[in-house]
């Protein structure tokens, strides 16, 4: 099956990103897709999670970005639909960062955030950043 480049993605990338993704990915044995995803958890109530995956799971939807293949399985897609990751490589910090016009709310690491529906994101609505801050 041939994936198309879309401009309608649920989840965009940079170039500065999906550069960064491709030099990963090419350190990996046996992965073929970018995995974005949100979790509960953070000081938020949700955090992102980005990793490496040997390809789609059922459901899951499949395109491409920036010549990456992205995946991004149902219960994420509604809340990163939109979203932008960059890479950023700064005196100050280095790493991605997700531009989400889901959140409503997010701490100061930007890595875990709030939606304004009525999903119910646990424990932790504070915006100060913890311990439980990671991507």
């Amino acid at each position: 099956m041939e994936i198309q480049e879309r401009t309608d993605n649920l989840v965009s990338l940079t170039p500065a990103a999906a550069a960064k993704i491709r030099d990963l990915m090419a350190q990996e044995d046996d992965v073929s897709v970018l995995r974005v995803a949100i979790e509960g958890g953070g000081c938020s109530g949700f955090q992102y999670g980005l990793g490496f995956d040997r390809g789609p799971q059922e459901g899951d939807h499949e395109f491409e970005c920036e010549g990456v293949r992205v995946v991004v399985d149902p219960f994420s897609a509604p809340y990163l639909r939109g979203s932008t990751v960059d890479y950023l490589e700064t005196i100050q910090e280095a790493g991605f960062k997700i531009d989400n016009p889901n959140a409503v709310a997010s701490c100061g690491c930007g890595h875990s955030f709030q939606v304004a529906d009525d999903v119910d994101p646990g424990e932790g609505g504070g915006y100060a950043c913890g311990s439980g801050c990671s991507l």
